[in-house]
């Protein structure tokens, strides 16, 4: 298949490009900044670049970046007859404790907006032509992290500072805080396996599954210090997320 792929230079990117020439797919790469994309064409357009820092504060940044460019791109696929699929994040549930599809949301900083507002666009603007899009848990991998700094997964982050200081520090209390952690290979597999998903929704991409901050730290060997969180975070810091995979499963097994 021809397949349009955004975001290639980034984390989950750079690993589903790996794998879609590795399955033979014809595939034409678009990074933020390069010219606009030639859509038409293409069987699947899968939208994965973004900005994706959760500390981003400059809005009219985050809003073109994530929001304005997306709606482009789904416009001219919908136009051009060329099937979607996007990516979108846990962070739109904000401080909840339920993570169903069907959820009230609560997005609690720009990125979470951005993500919850192009989510709302494409379930508004209905078109014959498929549009998934996948709310990301926290992705983790064994490479492709380096340029994310304090946006890398907790795995990254405490490999790192566990190899170059003998230390991880964690945020005071990190033994409560608990997420549900998903390998990028298996984010990158369920897309693929979408392809054969004739149905346009919203799902959720995680493992069903929770691990501590301090458990993951556990892993490593290396002293664990405790720090403050900071001011910024503490108001809308996620303390808890979990999939509920019920509509992943059931479609996934529909399909076959």
């Amino acid at each position: 298949m021809k397949i349009l792929l955004t975001g290639h230079r980034g984390f989950i990117g750079g690993h589903m490009l790996r794998k879609l020439l590795s399955l033979g797919h014809e595939v034409t790469t678009h990074e933020w900044g390069d010219p606009y994309p030639q859509v038409s064409g293409h069987d699947w357009c899968i939208h994965i670049g973004a900005n994706s820092s959760t500390v981003e504060r400059d809005v009219e940044k985050i809003l073109s970046q994530n929001l304005d460019f997306s709606v482009q791109l789904y416009n001219d696929c919908m136009s051009c007859k060329v099937k979607f699929q996007y990516s979108s994040s846990a962070s739109v549930y904000g401080l909840v404790s339920t993570f169903s599809e069907d959820a009230p949301l609560d997005p609690r900083n720009p990125y979470a907006w951005t993500k919850y507002l192009f989510e709302r666009y494409v379930q508004r603007h209905n078109s014959s032509t498929v549009a998934q899009g996948f709310r990301y848990f926290n992705v983790y991998g064994p490479e492709g992290e380096e340029h994310k700094g304090t946006q890398a997964s907790p795995f990254y982050q405490f490999k790192k500072q566990a190899e170059q200081t003998g230390e991880i520090k964690l945020f005071e209390g990190s033994n409560h805080f608990r997420r549900d952690f998903i390998h990028v290979s298996e984010v990158v597999d369920t897309h693929i396996k979408f392809f054969n998903v004739k149905e346009s929704g919203v799902w959720n991409l995680g493992t069903g599954n929770t691990l501590s901050f301090r458990e993951v730290a556990e892993t490593f060997n290396a002293k664990i210090v405790e720090v403050p969180m900071p001011d910024v975070l503490k108001s809308n810091y996620q303390e808890y997320t979990c999939a509920d995979l019920t509509k992943l499963n059931t479609t996934l097994s529909i399909a076959g």
